[in-house]
């Protein structure tokens, strides 16, 4: 079955999150849709749910003891003893309180608002230095040629690795965030051990050479984070290694998505475009649209620790339950025609970032590094338009392009 089904009613009955259609891929709104009207709190063959109301998407987040981000129980049968179950359970991400507390401490401090504008020259001259050099060039892509070259920059900065050592940063995150899908595959398994063995064997000589000459601690996380260590305050080893591994996948991704999603959006929607051109102090609020419309990460996960209520459907404690963003961020009861790009909609309370104790701690530099790369991009090359076939990941939890084959000048 390569496209969803007419009847929604019918869709949603045979809907299960590890047998998704082709068609899925491409476009999971329609599925989304027949979900909210017809099964909300969908009941999963694993024992789990699948909700894509925004209310219950909330009510989840907002409510950290009954649903548990700790993935010990579920990653173990999905990774076995592995590199990646050591890493997925490990990182802040998956975590709760007390873990969860002590790495958010010691990485907020270097990501304040403060620090948020401190960056915004070094990101802009980047930006404009990936402009200079597409624009020597008629034909590009969007995503390898700027979107994707933005955020490891950034995040190569907060860790402060040395630029002749991030070539490989970007493949190992994907590799590593790939074995998240619903659905892990051998070859998936496979390509996420070897990129999480390869970083943990660089971050470990990374971080003798960063012990033995330590950074500024305001504005490098991993200098933050290894004093956080010897003070007491901090981590062990083996969760300074991956939760510095986590940094370096967390940003990837979702900011490269956000930013071809919202390039792409733009192509989509001429009259927005149009619209954004004349009125370039929009791209706050379109930022908050793209991540509405088209949510990078467009799946989370939480395991029940009680016996709960969700939209007046019990699940048993130990229940998987699956958050559908990109479900919740098109829920009508919500967002006023949301199936409409509104790039001045507001307000826009989406949950792109997530919410609660485990809402996105970067969600102000990706708001940052979207502003300024669509913003700039949009002033240098207002005529751009594709040149060839778009390529979506093929994923259902992170959502975007792997390529994006554009002409500047057409």
């Amino acid at each position: 079955m390569d496209t969803a089904p007419e009847n929604p009613k019918e869709l949603a009955e045979r809907f299960d999150l590890t047998a998704l259609p082709p068609g899925f891929y491409a476009d999971p709104y329609p599925y989304y849709r027949a979900l909210r009207q017809f099964s909300p709190v969908k009941r999963l063959p694993d024992g789990g749910v699948f909700l894509t109301r925004y209310a219950d998407v909330v009510a989840v987040y907002k409510d950290a003891g009954s649903f548990s981000s700790d993935k010990k129980k579920e990653f173990l049968p999905k990774f076995g003893d592995t590199p990646l179950y050591a890493h997925h359970t490990t990182s802040l991400v998956f975590n709760d309180p007390p873990l969860h507390t002590r790495v958010r401490r010691l990485l907020s401090g270097a990501l304040t608002p403060r620090a948020i504008a401190d960056m915004e020259g070094p990101l802009t001259a980047l930006v404009d230095r990936l402009l200079d050099r597409m624009g020597d060039r008629q034909d590009v892509d969007l995503i390898e040629d700027f979107a994707a070259a933005i955020p490891v920059e950034i995040i190569g900065n907060l860790l402060d690795v040395p630029h002749a050592e991030r070539g490989p940063l970007r493949a190992r995150s994907l590799a590593i965030l790939g074995a998240l899908e619903p659905v892990t595959t051998p070859e998936r398994a496979e390509r996420g051990n070897r990129a999480v063995t390869a970083f943990s064997a660089y971050l470990d000589d990374l971080i003798a050479r960063r012990r033995a000459r330590p950074g500024d601690a305001e504005k490098d996380m991993l200098t933050r984070l290894i004093r956080g260590e010897e003070t007491g305050d901090g981590l062990s080893h083996h969760e300074l290694v991956q939760n510095c591994i986590f940094i370096l996948n967390a940003g990837h991704e979702t900011t490269t998505n956000l930013i071809g999603n919202g390039l792409m959006a733009l192509l989509e929607h001429p009259q927005e475009k149009t619209r954004l051109l004349a009125a370039p102090d929009l791209i706050k609020t379109a930022i908050e649209e793209f991540l509405r419309y088209e949510s990078s990460n467009q799946l989370g996960n939480r395991m029940t620790t009680r016996d709960v209520e969700i939209g007046g459907e019990p699940v048993a404690a130990g229940s998987p339950v699956h958050l559908c963003i990109g479900g919740a961020n098109r829920d009508a009861a919500e967002f006023a025609d949301p199936e409409r790009l509104d790039i001045a909609r507001s307000p826009n309370r989406h949950l792109a970032f997530g919410a609660g104790i485990h809402q996105c701690l970067g969600l102000s530099l990706a708001r940052l590094e979207g502003r300024v790369a669509i913003g700039r991009f949009l002033q240098r090359f207002p005529r751009y338009a594709l040149a060839g076939e778009p390529l979506r990941g093929g994923r259902a939890r992170f959502r975007g392009f792997l390529k994006l084959p554009a002409r500047l000048n057409p």
